[in-house]
């Protein structure tokens, strides 16, 4: 969309887009360094991933529509369970908040651009060729890795020919994951305009620069796992070998060392997203935004003193498995304080239902069933009954789906229309929201039920008295797929087929406060290359204050 210099006025700090545009053509995207290409080139990528990981999801559910071998063998139905989970959460949930991370931050904290802009552009095309290599190892003599997502040896190492392509994509994803984070973090505390202290960051920037350090401490330890499984496999080690002194646990308490921050990695700018959505569309500043701060920065210290409770059930000793079930229902805390501010900032507040708060507020209540059943996991007698039940499942994806992905949903909603400069149909995006809302919940919650009748997980046949909740939850699945199309439909037409949209502000919503709303809509591809000036230092710049001058 065009902009004349009068859209323009009052922000000498943003220069005409036609001045400094992008080339034309696809060596605009292979060759970019402009935050908000690879921003939008995340978002894509992690939206086809989305799709892939998702029908691999419709094969499980197909298989387990009714007891009995049907469709697959054991094997590809392990092998579906295992790149089901390797490509929503390394192909789908990350690269969507990194996508999210590269378009916003640098706007809403008023800088030109992410500090690396080169490193930026590798972070972002090692991905396609790493899950590339990653699906890949379907056509392989041996098939797809299938020993769940945790790779636990020694099953992991029955793997055929595809094992060292697997362990290679793990590697390649873990690099990208560490150059964005380092990325992340070199900018948020370098190139702040003047006047925002750390204590004024909005909540996202915040959750980011969190994660950031996250990412930064556990994804080399993912890297060693991996590396010793391969020389176990390849080069006559035995670290997880017990014929030769080494020993199979010790893999899994390096794995969830990494495993257990990974979670977090995935929930936190979800926290960062709804802390901003919920303000704005009750009219009223976050409650407790210091409290906020504090509680994201606790969890993230909590996350990496829990791990072992994933492994009550491996003959930990008694103290160990207190101090992880103590430890673990510690999480709960700050985590409540974050659910508690959320529904403070609603109370009396001027709240209206756009689609981003539709998603905002079901992630809020269907996050906190997430939570709670994992408040149940962590207490180590009952878990020995849980463990490796559908139960879990159901617990890990309510914190998952409604809580991570409902999360990028309402974002996209959000800022769609500041990328795109025209609104998304409003009637399609909350005839989205009820039809994921309903069956998100009509997929999963009986697995609760299957999980605390004693249905394992990961197996593709089932005993009979498990027929009912099954076929519901399968049914389940295959709606809740076809209503995403919907989302497509509507991301599509904003992105690319604009005609008959209404155009944006530049202010989109109207309780919405920060630098982001300080430039047109669409955004110019070059924003902020004078920092801007007109701020106000008194008050943190979250959803609700009105920080900036407008």
């Amino acid at each position: 969309m065009a902009h004349t210099h009068a859209d323009h006025a009052g922000h000498g700090h943003v220069h005409d887009e036609h001045a400094h545009g992008p080339e034309r053509g696809i060596m605009r995207w292979i060759k970019t360094t402009n935050h908000k290409d690879l921003g939008t080139l995340y978002l894509w990528f992690s939206g086809i991933m989305f799709v892939i990981g998702g029908l691999m999801s419709l094969g499980i559910r197909l298989e387990l529509f009714h007891p009995g071998l049907q469709y697959m063998d054991p094997e590809t139905f392990n092998q579906l369970t295992t790149m089901h989970a390797l490509v929503m959460i390394f192909g789908g949930v990350m690269p969507a908040f990194v996508g999210l991370a590269n378009w916003q931050v640098p706007l809403m904290i008023g800088c030109s651009d992410l500090a690396l802009p080169r490193v930026n552009n590798w972070g972002f095309w090692i991905l396609p060729f790493a899950f590339t290599l990653l699906l890949s190892t379907f056509f392989l003599p041996g098939g797809a890795p299938a020993a769940g997502w945790t790779l636990y040896p020694p099953l992991v190492l029955q793997t055929g020919n595809s094992f060292p392509l697997l362990i290679f994509a793990i590697h390649l994803m873990g690099i990208s994951s560490i150059t964005g984070a380092i990325n992340i973090i070199v900018t948020i505390l370098n190139m702040r305009a003047p006047g925002m202290t750390l204590l004024k960051m909005p909540l996202f920037v915040w959750s980011w620069l969190i994660t950031a350090y996250l990412l930064i401490a556990v994804m080399p330890v993912l890297a060693g796992a991996v590396t010793m499984l391969l020389t176990d496999k390849y080069f006559g080690t035995s670290f997880f070998n017990a014929g030769g002194g080494g020993d199979p646990v010790m893999f899994e308490h390096i794995f969830w060392f990494f495993g257990h921050p990974e979670v977090y990695i995935m929930i936190l700018p979800a926290f960062g997203i709804i802390s901003t959505i919920v303000p704005t569309f009750a009219r009223k500043p976050l409650f407790g935004y210091a409290s906020m701060v504090y509680a994201m920065a606790s969890i993230a210290f909590l996350s990496f003193i829990v791990w072992a409770h994933h492994m009550f059930t491996v003959g930990i000793p008694l103290a160990g498995e207190l101090f992880f079930m103590f430890s673990t229902m510690l999480i709960s805390v700050p985590t409540g304080v974050k659910v508690f501010n959320w529904v403070a900032t609603m109370w009396k507040g001027s709240m209206s239902f756009e689609t981003p708060m539709l998603f905002a507020i079901a992630f809020i209540f269907l996050f906190t069933i997430g939570g709670f059943s994992g408040l149940m996991l962590a207490l180590a007698p009952v878990d020995f009954q849980y463990h490796n039940t559908y139960f879990v499942v159901a617990h890990f994806h309510y914190v998952l789906v409604p809580g991570a992905v409902f999360a990028i949903m309402a974002a996209i909603y959000y800022w769609i229309p500041k990328w795109t400069g025209v609104m998304y149909n409003e009637t399609l995006g909350k005839i989205h929201f009820w039809w994921s809302a309903i069956f998100i919940n009509v997929i999963f919650f009986p697995q609760h039920f299957l999980g605390l009748a004693g249905m394992p997980r990961r197996i593709p046949d089932y005993a009979v008295q498990f027929t009912d909740f099954n076929e519901i939850s399968s049914i389940g699945a295959f709606l809740f797929f076809i209503g995403q199309f919907i989302f497509i439909y509507n991301i599509l037409r904003c992105a690319l087929f604009r005609k008959g949209l209404k155009p944006a502000a530049a202010r989109v919503w109207e309780g919405a406060h920060g630098l982001e709303w300080t430039v047109p809509s669409p955004a110019p591809y070059h924003t902020f290359e004078d920092p801007p000036q007109e701020v106000d230092t008194e008050t943190p710049w979250v959803a609700g204050h009105p920080a900036v001058a407008h």
